[in-house]
């Protein structure tokens, strides 16, 4: 351990717990400001400088630099260094003044410091408290009609699928569920590795007639690999198409409608199977 994280890990480790928890930077060792400032320095920002800087103050569309990783707004106290900038601009880097009054710019100051009281390290954004994505904006009767089409050879809504929205509550991990056929996808090596979640089988005719049959392993070009029904693996060198491989993958269909599924599709058939209950 270098003598710096030595140093700063002693000196933690008698801080108080509540002092612990604060940042590391000057922004977050602060008070909190006033809120009622924050709010309205928000939409002064939001109105006079978030076309350059970002509505994040990360940069924005006519080429303002991150203000988050400003050295002056980092270095700044108490809006000694950021108000002159705002009232008088920097005009050899394109910045405009702008015609704000001192109180509005000590608002805009109050909203920059609290953003970067809120960023878990130098320069990194404020998190983001956004309301939970609603994926089912689908149409049920057409997705209804999609899965009687195109699902219902395999599936039955009244058979294996009875109940599916209760079981899995969550619209978004429904939606991917059904999507991949349920299963996470495999790590296993070779293009034919068989999913964790769904037996891939396969059948091996050799030149002689002969069939093996058993849970597939892997396969590419060169070999073919199956676990038998006495749980001995065999492995058969190829050649081209011989010996005849037939895979049967319970999740072909699933990949095959990964081609032809539309976004609209998607919504529409999660829309309707979260009436599965």
């Amino acid at each position: 351990m270098q003598l710096t994280q030595f140093l700063i890990l002693a000196a933690l480790a008698i801080l108080p717990a509540w002092e612990q928890g604060r940042g590391v930077f000057p922004q977050q060792q602060r008070p909190p400001g006033d809120q009622a400032a924050i709010v309205r320095g928000k939409t002064i920002y939001s109105t006079a400088c978030s076309a350059c800087h970002g509505v994040d103050a990360r940069g924005g569309q006519l080429g303002g630099p991150n203000l988050l990783r400003s050295q002056l707004v980092l270095r700044d106290q108490d809006g000694e260094l950021i108000m002159p900038v705002i009232q008088n601009g920097r005009p050899e880097r394109g910045m405009p003044p702008q015609s704000l009054s001192e109180d509005d710019s000590k608002a805009v100051v109050q909203f920059l410091r609290s953003l970067l009281a809120l960023g878990g390290r130098q320069g990194a954004p404020p998190p983001i408290d956004l309301p939970p994505l609603n994926i089912v904006v689908g149409d049920s009767s057409a997705g209804q009609k999609f899965f009687a089409a195109k699902c219902a050879s395999c599936h039955s809504p009244t058979g294996d699928l009875q109940g599916l929205a209760t079981r899995i509550a969550d619209p978004k991990t429904l939606q991917n569920t059904w999507v991949t056929g349920g299963s996470g996808g495999g790590r296993g090596r070779g293009r034919g590795a068989a999913s964790s979640r769904a037996t891939v089988t396969a059948t091996v005719t050799l030149p002689s007639g002969e069939k093996v049959q058993g849970t597939l392993l892997r396969y590419d070009d060169f070999d073919v690999s199956l676990t038998t029904a006495d749980g001995s693996v065999r492995t058969f060198r190829r050649e081209g198409d011989k010996p005849k491989l037939e895979i049967n993958d319970p999740l072909q269909g699933h990949r095959s409608l990964l081609t032809v599924y539309t976004s609209k599709d998607m919504h529409d058939v999660t829309a309707y199977l979260v009436t599965l209950k």
